[in-house]
């Protein structure tokens, strides 16, 4: 006997799994689920398999082929249009040879007995006999009243309460005789029990029902995909599972991996190169698809993760599903219900409530708290963008398609013959993202000047010389991350605004496309960057006083971090006519950027050099060239606070009645400290485009933002190591004091960080409660609240942008009076997040 298998219908009911894979295709205990009815066609002998296919017809045909590899034979029978279940199977008429033939869904999981159910149509004589199943819950299908003498007697689909009669139910599948089909016209949309079925019935012809006492699970529903697999992996249905059973329960590809500190409880199944780490937790009922990843701390009871997903550190996914190639990062929640589409992102500390459905291909953001579904808004309710511009980790968050279609949304924004700039640093992963970038630009009419590998500080000098830049650096302290960031035509990050109109342009796949012989230019290559790099040297140079710096001639240690000053260092400190000692000048693709600890460790090993070499002071530069750190003549780290206001004592004293730039967060000594040479302080926003905008400003003589980033506007607005070096170079020079000594003129001052954990969407609570305790104070709204108390000291309350914390600062004349101030406003804010 030949079976029909139905297999093209579109799932609605089942998206957001099945907007672009056909229902059969869902994986059920890590096969598909039509594999499962080929399967157990295949365990009867029933080998010769007609499949009707329509929705998504090619994947069905990709993914079986002539279904050798299971030992059938398959053929297809293809519908432009739906034709009902009666319909398809009229299509398949000439496949099917004129003998009797069963009728079966794709999309059902069971183990119904197929050679009892033909055996009884045989013996029965019947024209149709019709497979049924008793259920619980019959609203959802077909529900048939059997006679004594196994006769149907009524057909009613999907009943409301006040017309369910019976609890059996059809399973849609069926064993017919081949004259059956011509009561079905052809080309047209019939169904079995809708149509044809009853009006046999009342033709008086042999239509009988077969009662099964066996497993029946319609797959057609999100709570039946579930209830599917908690079966298949309880045993509850004779279907096999994939894999070895390495434990009770538990069912492992041979191609997997499972760490031995892994936690894994069966009932499980891990599918093909799915790796499971150390300290994971994969508990009861979860299935891992193939290629599939779950990191260390992260919890899994009864989830199921479709091919390629992601499941980031400490997560927690609790009963829901994971659709192919989503990535759930760092501590985020997915509760009870939740279903998560395909290439979609859900952020660090991120929550998805019980019952939510977030479409494919959406973000959600880092902290974000998602109640309600996620469909055509293509974010949650944080912004792409953060401080770093669009960071992410490589491959998981940041993809090269992801970089394609931020440079598309990008070029769109500026003139079709537009000359934009593209730097990277040197770490693989922005090197493999900036070459997406380049393609999009390209493609979207943009000529590319292609530095490659070159210092932060000429990135930006060089994209003010185009009509925009992209940037691609290592995130700060995450060597897996990088941060892609957008340039206008003056070298300075993207306005919120333009930021903004990025983003919509990305959700709606809004992007300029050059038709061929139109594509943009590139004008890259060694030459390139050698040439901005030199022009930036020279330039640097000419606004330093390199006279009294040679008249010194001061014994400096420099220390490259393995980054881009070894692009820059040796024609600069020639230049400036320094004794130079170099350190970690080699280009190290794996030290792109540095841990907290990592620094500090640096600077120790720095100071020791200083001390052993007897030099004046050593210089730390960051690996992308734009902060420094510094050591005194006896190898002490000069803290980024005190190096702050000793810059801002030097250049004040040197260019007297100038304005300083700072943010916020830096001690108000830098205020009295400038104003002892008639300058003052402007503070602004450290927001990147503001800061940079603020520097510009003319008067203005210096901007700092508290942690080694300096900005020297004769030079350049932008942060700068190098220009910094040389700037501090020339400056002590002029003294005749050592290092150690300025830095102990310098005000001592008392400025108390902390940060607490901050959910979303309290923090605009925290800060309304925040604005509550200080009414009656003086308050700055700069950025952030900062409270100014009667005696001087002061604290500022400030929400991280990309975290879910909230920062507090407070600066007070001793240790003792700064530790009260910041536990008293410390618990202001954990009181408002209670």
């Amino acid at each position: 006997m030949k079976a029909v298998v139905m297999a093209g219908g579109e799932g609605t009911r089942l998206r957001p799994l099945t907007t672009s894979v056909p229902k059969p295709l869902l994986p059920v205990g890590e096969r598909p689920i039509m594999e499962h009815v080929l399967r157990l066609l295949r365990r009867h002998g029933v080998t010769e398999t007609v499949v009707t296919v329509q929705f998504l017809a090619h994947l069905i045909e990709e993914r079986f082929g002539d279904g050798s590899d299971l030992g059938m034979s398959l053929t297809y029978a293809h519908e432009e249009t739906p034709l009902g279940t009666a319909g398809s199977v009229k299509n398949a008429e000439d496949e099917l040879g004129g003998a009797p033939f069963l009728v079966i869904s794709g999309d059902a999981l069971t183990d119904i007995d197929l050679s009892a159910l033909i055996r009884h149509h045989r013996e029965r004589r019947a024209m149709v006999t019709v497979c049924l199943t008793r259920v619980p819950d019959p609203l959802e299908f077909g529900v048939t009243v059997v006679g004594e003498d196994g006769r149907i007697e009524r057909f009613l689909e999907k009943p409301t309460w006040g017309e369910v009669f019976s609890d059996t139910v059809n399973t849609g599948i069926y064993v017919m005789e081949p004259e059956v089909l011509a009561h079905v016209p052809a080309g047209a949309p019939v169904d079995w029990s809708g149509d044809v079925l009853p009006r046999l019935i009342a033709q008086g012809a042999a239509v009988r029902g077969y009662v099964a006492d066996a497993y029946w699970q319609d797959v057609g529903t999100l709570d039946g995909y579930r209830q599917a697999q908690t079966d298949l992996l309880d045993g509850r249905v004779d279907s096999g599972l994939p894999g070895t059973e390495i434990l009770p329960g538990v069912w492992v590809a041979d191609s997997a991996w499972v760490d031995p500190e892994a936690d894994v409880r069966g009932p499980v199944v891990i599918g093909e190169h799915a790796r499971i780490a150390a300290g994971a937790r994969v508990h009861e009922h979860s299935v891992i698809g193939a290629h599939s990843v779950v990191e260390p701390g992260a919890h899994l009871h009864r989830a199921v993760l479709h091919p390629y997903a992601y499941a980031g550190a400490h997560t927690s996914l609790r009963g829901c599903v994971v659709g192919r190639n989503t990535t759930v990062r760092r501590s985020a929640r997915l509760e009870e219900g939740v279903v998560v589409g395909e290439n979609s992102r859900v952020g660090e500390d991120a929550v998805v409530s019980a019952g939510v459905v977030v479409n494919p291909g959406k973000a959600v953001g880092a902290g974000a708290v998602i109640g309600t579904d996620l469909l055509w808004d293509n974010q949650g309710s944080r912004a792409l963008f953060g401080p770093q511009g669009v960071s992410g980790v490589v491959n998981v968050d940041l993809t090269p398609e992801l970089a394609v279609r931020l440079a598309g949304a990008f070029a769109t924004t500026v003139p079709h013959d537009a000359t934009v700039t593209v730097a990277r640093d040197h770490a693989q992963g922005s090197r493999v993202l900036a070459t997406a970038v380049v393609s999009a630009l390209q493609s979207s009419g943009v000529h590319v000047r292609d530095l490659g590998h070159v210092p932060v500080p000429v990135a930006r000098r060089e994209a003010a010389l185009t009509d925009g830049g992209v940037l691609l650096t290592t995130t700060p302290g995450a060597a897996d991350s990088v941060s892609l960031t957008f340039l206008d035509a003056h070298g300075v990050d993207l306005p919120q605004a333009a930021q903004r109109k990025l983003e919509r342009l990305l959700s709606r796949a809004e992007f300029r496309r050059a038709p061929a012989g139109e594509f943009g230019a590139l004008l890259s290559g060694e030459e390139s960057a050698a040439t901005a790099l030199g022009a930036y040297t020279e330039r640097l140079l000419k606004r330093v006083d390199t006279a009294a710096v040679r008249e010194r001639a001061p014994k400096v240690v420099v220390d490259a971090a393995f980054g881009s000053g070894a692009l820059v260092l040796p024609g600069l400190l020639d230049g400036l006519g320094v004794r130079a000692v170099t350190l970690n000048t080699g280009l190290d693709d794996e030290r792109a950027t540095e841990t907290a600890v990592e620094r500090r460790g640096a600077l120790r090993y720095l100071g020791d050099v200083v001390a052993a070499n007897h030099a004046d002071f050593g210089v730390r530069i960051d690996p992308t060239g734009q902060r420094v750190s510094v050591v005194d003549e006896r190898g002490r780290e000069v803290s980024d606070e005190t190096l702050l206001l000793l810059m801002v004592q030097l250049v004040s004293a040197e260019r007297p009645g100038g304005a300083v730039v700072l943010p916020p967060t830096v001690s108000r000594a830098a205020e009295d400290v400038a104003a002892r040479h008639g300058g003052r302080v402007v503070r602004t926003s450290s927001a990147p485009d503001r800061a940079i905008r603020a520097a510009e400003a003319a008067g203005t003589v210096l901007a700092a933002d508290g942690r080694g980033g300096f900005a020297l506007p004769e030079n350049s607005p932008y942060h700068d190591g190098f220009a910094a070096l040389a700037r501090l170079t020339a400056l002590l020079a002029r003294r005749a004091a050592p290092l150690s000594a300025l830095v102990e003129a310098v005000p001592r001052t008392f400025v108390r960080r902390r940060e607490l954990a901050t959910p979303w969407e309290a923090k605009g609570t925290v800060m309304r409660q925040v604005a509550e305790a200080a009414a009656g104070l003086e308050v700055d709204t700069t950025e952030g609240i900062r409270v100014v108390e009667p005696d001087g000291c002061w604290a500022l309350v400030l929400p991280d942008a990309s975290r879910a914390v909230t920062g507090v600062w407070v600066e007070a004349p001793n240790a003792a009076a700064a530790d009260a101030l910041l536990t008293r406003w410390a618990d202001a804010v954990s009181r408002s997040t209670a």
